[in-house]
């Protein structure tokens, strides 16, 4: 009788990405060729030994993990955590009353991209558009420009998704690729932009409130706490409950806009004159090189929110397959809209009033119904703004989740309760965006928000090449189309955008930049020393 071998510890064990490679023993390959077999069999990805780029022990439990996980990390207890690129292995228990739940599906994807992009700034953008451009051909080519780049976009982070299915968004990508200090520095800019972003979301639905209801103006502030608080009762609830409360907004959102466009080509019958005309007189300039850019950028910035999925892979059932759908699928909705509503604009009324209009959809929908038509349009504007602060306040918690499960952040951030949402960090994102209503402050903070996506979207476009080099190897169930040109044109795009971003405002430029460097100092001056003692 052969010798009884020692049988692996069920411990899960997590190794640095840089750590050196291990000869790989005979009951290992042994294995592998089993799980090579059954995966072309069952038509099965034969990874479940690679986890994230991490080697796993060849037991059945990390098996079973892998198959439950699918490819991510609950980070419930006795889990282990990465110590980015120290060579040593750390395990840190969690204080948590459970993880993160994988029960979202595609119908929560393509809910949490279309309702994080489609909002008011469809509403308010075309002006911008037409007052650079001339004629509606430049300006449907401009929103259809910018559509396939945030496609590329999508397309390149979706391999990112699939690659790391983890919570977090660009924190995971940009740790993994350069180590705990800029995934620091990436993770806590993400979450105050996205606490900014909150507080004045939250400000203008009692703003456009007000306008329904005008006693509401004087107390705008306590409205929206009041709207932050009722989110968090809905985080509080679980993840079951937020997630169908997203998929419920979000539908009537499209139909709503769906309902605009058609209400505009019923009601008018200029649809072929307005279309079919030329440059149209009436003070709108002639295009210009420097007017596409600007038009461009704008049309970029409304696309703005389609990276919203990329936050929820690890609560996917099957991130492989979901994020992709959820993603590409999502974005294409998007761009079909947009399009929509601007040809719907243009039905209605001509370039030259569309380019003079701070709000062209109230302007044509006033056209059509009068008075009642402008306040069907701020109706409108209050049912996109709820998915969109649902989306927010989830995607903030999950960026303090994933820091604090690293230890780059205080374990407790990452502590869920039994419904599956991070409850210390929904309060303190909801705490921090109460603060900036108080102040004020958030409105220097939108002003260099556009700045930090930059920074991070750029960050993240150079994980994915960085990642493709130093790791090919690591498991990806989604492979950028067209790559290295597609990661390159998206790269060259966020690298001239963000230049542009510094350039328009280089106060708000440096304040953006200072956030990053103090990340990175307070990064290095602490948290080296909690690397250091648990090696």
């Amino acid at each position: 009788m052969p010798p009884k071998l020692p049988q692996p510890s069920p411990r899960r064990e997590i190794f640095s990405p840089v750590e050196p490679r291990r000869r790989t023993s005979i009951r290992l390959l042994h294995r592998r060729a089993i799980v090579l077999a059954l995966s072309c069999t069952l038509w099965l990805p034969p990874s479940g030994l690679l986890f994230c780029g991490f080697r796993l022990p060849p037991s059945r439990e990390a098996s079973a993990d892998r198959r439950s996980l699918g490819g991510g990390w609950s980070g419930g207890r006795d889990a282990t955590v990465p110590s980015g690129k120290m060579r040593c292995v750390t395990t840190a228990t969690v204080p948590a009353r459970g993880g993160l739940q994988r029960i979202l599906g595609l119908a929560f994807g393509l809910a949490v991209v279309v309702g994080s992009t489609l909002g008011v700034g469809i509403l308010r953008t075309p002006g911008l558009v037409a007052a650079q451009l001339g004629t509606p051909a430049a300006i449907l080519a401009v929103w259809i420009a910018g559509g396939l780049y945030t496609l590329l976009g999508s397309v390149c982070l979706t391999e990112l998704g699939t690659m790391l299915p983890q919570a977090g968004g660009y924190y995971v990508y940009a740790r993994r690729a350069f180590g705990d200090t800029i995934g620091f520095a990436v993770g806590w800019t993400d979450w105050l932009t996205y606490c900014a972003v909150l507080g004045y979301i939250s400000i203008g639905l009692g703003e456009f409130l007000a306008v329904l209801v005008p006693s509401a103006a004087q107390i705008v502030n306590v409205v929206a706490v009041a709207v932050l608080v009722a989110l968090v009762a809905i985080q509080m609830a679980g993840l079951r409950i937020s997630s169908r409360f997203q998929e419920i907004t979000t539908a009537i959102k499209f139909v709503a806009f769906l309902v605009l466009v058609v209400a505009c080509f019923v009601l008018s019958r200029r649809v072929p004159a307005a279309i079919g005309a030329g440059t149209l007189t009436g003070g709108v300039p002639p295009v210009t090189l420097a007017g596409v850019v600007i038009a461009l950028q704008s049309v970029v910035i409304t696309y703005g929110g389609w990276q919203s999925a990329l936050y929820f892979t690890e609560e996917d059932r099957d991130p492989d397959r979901n994020l992709p759908r959820s993603m590409i699928g999502g974005v294409l909705s998007v761009i079909v809209v947009y399009l929509l509503v601007n040809v719907a604009l243009l039905a209605v009324l001509p370039v030259a009033t569309i380019a003079r209009s701070t709000l062209p959809a109230a302007d044509a929908a006033e056209a059509l119904a009068g008075v009642r038509g402008r306040q069907l349009i701020t109706v409108l504007s209050l049912i996109s703004l709820a998915p969109l602060l649902n989306a927010i306040m989830m995607i903030g918690t999950r960026i303090l989740f994933a820091m604090g499960r690293d230890r780059l952040l205080p374990a407790r951030a990452a502590a869920v309760n039994a419904g599956g949402t991070p409850v210390v960090a929904t309060l303190v994102t909801t705490a921090v965006a109460v603060a900036l209503i108080a102040t004020g402050t958030f409105q220097r903070l939108v002003a260099i928000a556009a700045f930090l996506l930059a920074v991070n979207y750029f960050v993240g476009c150079l994980a994915l090449i960085v990642l493709r080099r130093r790791e090919p190897r690591l498991p990806r169930s989604f492979r950028a189309w067209g790559y290295p040109w597609t990661a390159a044109i998206v790269l060259v795009g966020a690298a001239a955008f963000l230049a542009g971003a510094a350039r328009g405002d280089t106060v708000n430029a440096g304040i953006a930049l200072g956030l990053l460097v103090a990340g990175m100092l307070w990064r290095g001056a602490m948290g080296r020393r909690m690397l250091n003692a648990k090696c």
